[in-house]
C-alpha cells in the first residue's frame, strides 16, 4: 500500500537549446575555421584515407556495368543537361496527371525539346539505355511532322504512326516508372519486404521510409500515422523475435524513418504548443509498437525553421516513461546546417537525461537550394546552411569525429555515397560501433566494397522509400537536385573522364585554401539586390529566442496609447477634438487617439508645400536618396513600436506586421536608388553650334497621397517615398482606420531629414480626401483603394480648371488562380490557403476564385476544406494565430452578406 502511494519520480529537465539558437545564423568564416581544426586528419590517417578512397572509386567504376542504376542515370541526365532538367519537370508532374489530354500536352511540350538520341549508348547501364529508348521514341514522335523523316529508322516511324498518342503516353509513363522503380523499393511495405530479402542476404539492413509529403489536413496526418503503424507491424513480423534484447541486436534489425510533418498538418513553430500536445502521443504510439518488435525509429530531418520544434518533440518522446530502456529512437542531423555540432552536443545532454544511447543518422542535407532562397526571401541576417559544398563536407567530418568520440551517447549512422567520406569514417572509426547508410538505388557499387567479411566488414543500412508512384514526386525531385548536379560525387564518379585524384580530394585541405570560407558568389540575404540597394532585414520569428524578446518590446510599446493628429509644417496639431482609435481585435481596447485634419490644416499644408517644393526639388536626387535611406534604417530600428501599432490598429499578425514593415523599407531603398538614377546630374544632349542642350528631371509640384488600411505602412510609405524621391512635396491622407501607423511613419521621415514644410500628414475620412483632390494646388494624386473611390477622384480631377493633374491609381479586382492536373494538389492547397486567408483575405491580391479540372476537383476541394479547418482565428498578437480580425464592422457586414448569398446560391 505504501508503495502505491509513492509520488512518481519527476521527469529530468529538458536540455537547453540556447546554444543551438546562437548558431542559427552564425558567421560562416569563423565557424568553418573551427570545424577545419576539428575535422582535420593526421598525416597517417590522410595517407590511409587516400589509399582506401582510391581503391573504392576504382572498384565502383569497375562495378558500374552491373550496378549502374540511378547513379549512371544521374550522370547521363544530370541537371547540367537540358534533358536532365526536362526529366525532372516531367517526373514531378506526369505520374499524377489523370487525364490524357493534359498528359499528352505536357509530354509534347517538354520531351520534344530534348536531344535524346545523343545519350543512347553513352552509358554501359542497361537501365539508362532502356530509359533512353523510351524517351527517344517519345521525343521523336511528338516532333513528327507530316512528310518529315527521322533516324533511327522507318520501322519505328511506322510503329509510332500506327500507335498514335496513347502509345506515346504509355511509353512515356513506362519510362517514368522505370526511373521510379529504381528509387522506390516497393509500392507497398509487403512488396518492399520481399525485395529487401536479396539485399539482407548480402548483409544489408533497412530503414523503411513511407513516402508522403507534409500533411495538409488532419485526415492526411491520421492516414500517414496508420501507414507508419502498419509498416512497423509488418516489418516487425518479418523480422521475427530477436534472439536477445541487446543494443547491437536492435541496431542490426530493420527500422523506420518518420517525418513529423507527415503526422501533423501544422508541424510548424507557430503551433509549438499544439504540436507538442498532439505529435508526441502519435510518435510515442509508433515508438511503443517499434519497441515491442525490437525495431528502431529515426525522426527525419526537415527544413531549418522546423529544427527546434523537432528537437522539442524528440526530447518529450525520449523522456516518456513508456519508452524507458529502449534505445531505438534516433534523429537525422544535417551537416549542411550551421547548427549541426550544437545539435549533437544537445543530443549528448538528452542522452544523459534520458539514460539512453541515441542513434544519429548524419546526412549532408537535402534542402540546400530551398534554404538559400528562403533566407533571401525572409531577409535574414545570414544563411542557416553553409554556402560552399566543401564546408558541408568539413562539417560532416567534424560531426563524424564528435559522434565517434561519444560511444556511450550515440550509435552513429553515416549516410553518404562519397568514397572519400566512407574512407574517412572507416579510418577514424577503427574498432568503433557504427554503420553506413545509403539510399536505395544509389551507391551500390561503393558499398559492395564495404559490406561483407571479405570487404571492409562494416554494416550498411539502405534508406528505402516505400509507396506508390504518385507519392514519389517530391522525393524524386529532391534526389535529382541533390545528386544530379555536376558537382556531386555521384555525378563525378559516373564520369570516366573525371580524374580519381579530383574525385577523392580532401575537403579539409580544400576548405583551408578558400579565402573567405563563405562563398563570395552567394551574397548574404541582405545583399542580394546590391549594388542598387539593400534587402530589408527580416527577423526569424520562428526562432523562440528571437520572437519572445521582440514580443516583449511590442508589449512595452503598447503600454501608452498613442496620440496622433495632423502634422503640418513639421508640427503636430493638438488643438481640437480627438477620436478614439479602437482595435479591430477587441473594440474595448483603445490603441490611441487621433484628431482629424480640418480646413485650416489642409489650407496651411498646401500653402507650405507649394512654397517648399522648389527648394526640395533643387536639392537633387542624391541628397533626397540619402534621406530616404536614412529613413529606411530608422524604420528597421523602430521595428517593435511600428509592428505593435499595426498589430493593434490594423489587426495584423506578427508575420504580416513584419512583412509590412519590410516592404516599406524596401520601398524607401528602391525609390532612393531611383532618385539617384534619374534625378542626378543633367544629361548632355546633342547641340548645334552656340547651343547647350541638357535634360534633367524634376518634380511636378505637390502630390496628394491617399493610402489604404490593409498595408498601412508599406503602401503609405511607398506612395510618399516615390513622390519625395522625384522632388515633389507631399500631403498624405492615410486611411481613416489606420492613422496611428501613418503618424509614426511620418515622424520617422521627418527625423531622417525630410523637411516639415515638404511632407504633411492630414488624417481624416473621405471629406479630407475630397477636399485635397479638388484643390488646384495639388499637382498629382497617388491612390490605392477601391474602384468606386478612384472613379470619384478621377471625376474630381477632370472637373478642375487648369493644368491636368496625373492620377496614379491602384485598385482592386478579382484575383483568380487556375490549377490544372499537372499541379500537385498539396501545393495548390497550400498556395490557395496562403493567398486567400493571409491578412484575413484583406488584400487586392488575395485569391478569390479557384479554377480546377473536374478530374482532381473532389480531392482538391476535400483537401482544401481540411486545410481551412486547421486555420486558427484569434488575437494577432499570438504567434499561433493564422487569421486576425477584419478591419471594421463594415467589412464584417460585407462578409456576412456574401456568406448568406453563397448559402442561397452556391451549388
Amino acid at each position: 500500500m505504501a508503495e502505491a502511494l509513492k509520488a512518481p519520480l519527476p521527469s529530468p529537465p529538458l536540455p537547453s537549446r540556447e546554444e543551438i539558437a546562437a548558431y542559427h545564423l552564425t558567421d560562416e568564416d569563423r565557424l568553418v575555421a573551427d570545424l577545419i581544426t576539428r575535422a582535420a586528419p593526421s598525416e597517417d590517417e590522410q595517407r590511409r584515407i587516400d589509399e582506401l578512397a582510391r581503391r573504392l572509386v576504382h572498384a565502383a567504376r569497375m562495378g558500374r556495368r552491373q550496378h549502374g542504376g540511378v547513379d549512371a542515370f544521374m550522370h547521363e541526365y544530370g541537371l547540367s543537361s537540358e534533358e536532365g532538367v526536362i526529366l525532372m519537370c516531367l517526373a514531378e508532374a506526369l505520374l499524377r496527371i489523370p487525364d490524357a489530354r493534359t498528359a499528352d500536352a505536357l509530354i509534347a511540350d517538354r520531351i520534344a525539346e530534348g536531344q535524346w538520341d545523343r545519350h543512347l549508348g553513352n552509358s554501359q547501364s542497361l537501365f539508362v539505355n532502356a530509359s533512353t529508348w523510351g524517351l527517344m521514341l517519345t521525343g521523336r514522335v511528338v516532333r513528327l511532322k507530316p512528310g518529315g523523316g527521322f533516324d533511327p529508322g522507318s520501322l519505328m516511324k511506322r510503329l509510332v504512326q500506327r500507335s498514335g498518342k496513347p502509345m506515346i503516353r504509355e511509353a512515356m509513363r513506362y519510362a517514368m516508372r522505370i526511373m521510379g522503380d529504381q528509387f522506390v523499393l516497393g509500392q507497398t511495405i509487403e512488396l518492399a519486404l520481399g525485395r529487401a530479402e536479396a539485399y539482407e542476404a548480402k548483409g544489408y539492413r533497412f530503414s523503411y521510409d513511407m513516402l508522403g509529403e507534409a500533411a495538409r489536413t488532419d485526415a492526411d496526418a491520421v492516414r500517414y500515422q496508420e501507414r507508419y503503424l502498419h509498416a512497423a507491424d509488418k516489418v516487425g513480423q518479418a523480422a521475427g523475435k530477436p534472439r536477445d534484447q541487446g543494443f547491437q541486436r536492435l541496431m542490426s534489425r530493420a527500422g523506420l524513418s518518420v517525418k513529423l510533418s507527415a503526422i501533423h498538418p501544422r508541424f510548424e513553430p507557430a503551433k509549438e504548443n499544439r504540436v507538442i500536445a498532439e505529435v508526441v502521443p502519435r510518435l510515442v504510439e509508433l515508438c511503443r509498437l517499434a519497441k515491442s518488435h525490437a525495431l528502431s525509429i529515426t525522426v527525419d530531418a526537415e527544413e531549418a525553421d522546423r529544427l527546434e520544434l523537432t528537437l522539442a518533440v524528440l526530447a518529450e518522446a525520449a523522456l516518456h516513461p513508456d519508452l524507458e530502456n529502449w534505445h531505438g529512437l534516433g534523429l537525422a542531423v544535417q551537416a549542411y546546417s550551421r547548427r549541426a555540432l550544437p545539435v549533437l552536443r544537445w543530443l549528448k545532454r538528452l542522452s544523459e537525461a534520458s539514460r539512453r544511447r541515441i542513434p544519429v543518422r548524419l546526412v549532408k542535407g537535402a534542402y540546400w537550394d530551398s534554404e538559400i532562397k528562403w533566407a533571401q526571401e525572409r531577409g535574414l541576417e545570414n544563411y542557416p546552411v553553409f554556402t560552399r559544398k566543401v564546408n558541408t563536407d568539413v562539417s560532416f567530418l567534424a560531426s563524424m569525429r564528435f559522434l565517434l568520440a561519444e560511444p556511450e551517447a550515440f550509435y552513429p549512422q553515416f549516410a553518404t555515397h562519397n568514397a572519400h567520406t566512407v574512407a574517412s569514417i572507416y579510418t577514424a572509426g577503427r574498432g568503433a560501433s557504427y554503420e553506413f547508410q545509403r539510399l536505395h538505388g544509389m551507391g551500390q557499387a561503393i558499398y559492395e566494397e564495404v559490406v561483407g567479411a571479405d570487404k571492409l566488414d562494416r554494416p550498411c543500412r539502405i534508406y528505402a522509400p516505400v509507396g506508390g508512384h504518385e507519392d514519389l514526386l517530391a522525393y524524386l525531385v529532391r534526389r535529382l537536385l541533390e545528386n544530379g548536379a555536376n558537382t556531386s560525387f555521384v555525378s563525378r564518379l559516373a564520369d570516366d573522364e573525371a580524374p580519381i585524384a579530383e574525385i577523392i580530394r580532401d575537403p579539409v585541405a580544400a576548405a583551408e585554401r578558400n579565402t573567405p570560407h563563405r562563398n563570395p558568389e552567394i551574397p548574404k540575404p541582405g545583399d542580394v539586390f546590391r549594388p542598387s540597394r539593400l534587402n530589408s532585414l527580416g527577423l526569424p520569428l520562428y526562432e523562440r529566442s528571437v520572437r519572445e524578446p521582440l514580443k516583449e518590446k511590442i508589449r512595452d510599446a503598447l503600454l501608452s496609447p498613442l496620440a496622433a493628429g495632423p502634422i503640418v509644417g513639421g508640427k503636430v496639431v493638438t488643438a481640437g477634438e480627438s477620436q478614439d482609435v479602437l482595435s479591430p481585435t477587441d473594440r474595448r481596447v483603445r490603441v490611441g487617439t487621433v484628431r482629424e485634419a480640418g480646413s485650416p490644416e489642409i489650407d496651411e499644408a498646401l500653402r507650405l508645400a507649394r512654397v517648399a517644393q522648389h527648394g526640395w526639388d533643387a536639392r537633387g536626387g542624391d541628397e533626397r536618396a540619402a534621406i530616404l535611406l536614412k529613413a529606411a534604417d530608422r524604420l528597421e530600428q523602430n521595428r517593435a513600436p511600428l509592428m505593435a501599432v499595426m498589430i493593434r490598429e490594423a489587426g495584423k499578425t506578427l508575420d504580416n506586421a513584419q512583412g509590412d514593415l519590410r516592404e516599406a523599407a524596401d520601398f524607401l531603398r528602391y525609390y532612393a536608388n531611383e532618385a539617384r538614377s534619374y534625378y542626378g546630374d543633367a544629361l548632355e544632349l546633342a547641340s548645334t553650334t552656340g547651343e547647350r542642350n541638357v535634360l534633367s528631371l524634376h518634380g511636378r509640384g505637390v502630390f496628394c497621397c491617399i493610402s489604404p488600411w490593409n498595408f498601412p505602412l508599406a503602401v503609405f510609405l511607398g506612395q510618399v517615398s516615390a513622390a519625395l524621391a522625384a522632388g515633389n512635396a507631399v500631403v498624405a491622407k492615410p486611411a481613416e482606420q489606420t492613422p496611428l501607423t501613418a503618424f509614426l511613419a511620418t515622424k520617422i521621415l521627418h527625423e531622417a531629414g525630410v523637411p516639415g514644410d515638404v511632407l504633411h500628414l492630414l488624417p481624416g475620412g473621405g471629406k479630407v480626401g475630397a477636399r485635397l483632390t479638388g484643390d488646384r494646388r495639388v499637382d498629382g494624386v497617388a491612390f490605392t483603394g477601391s474602384n468606386e473611390t478612384a472613379w470619384v477622384i478621377q471625376r474630381s480631377l477632370a472637373e478642375r480648371k487648369g493644368v491636368i493633374a496625373p492620377f496614379i491609381a491602384e485598385t482592386g479586382g478579382i484575383n483568380a488562380m487556375i490549377a490544372d492536373t499537372s499541379a500537385l494538389p498539396e501545393q495548390v492547397v497550400r498556395d490557395v490557403v496562403r493567398s486567400a486567408f493571409d491578412s484575413a483575405g484583406q488584400r487586392c491580391s488575395a485569391a478569390r476564385v479557384l479554377f480546377i479540372q473536374q478530374e482532381t476537383a473532389d480531392r482538391t476541394i476535400e483537401m482544401l476544406a481540411g486545410a481551412m479547418d486547421e486555420l486558427a482565428i484569434g488575437d494577432p498578437m499570438h504567434y499561433s494565430t493564422d487569421i486576425g480580425p477584419v478591419i471594421d464592422e463594415a467589412a464584417q457586414r460585407t462578409l456576412e452578406a456574401h456568406k448568406r448569398n453563397m448559402q442561397g446560391k452556391a451549388k
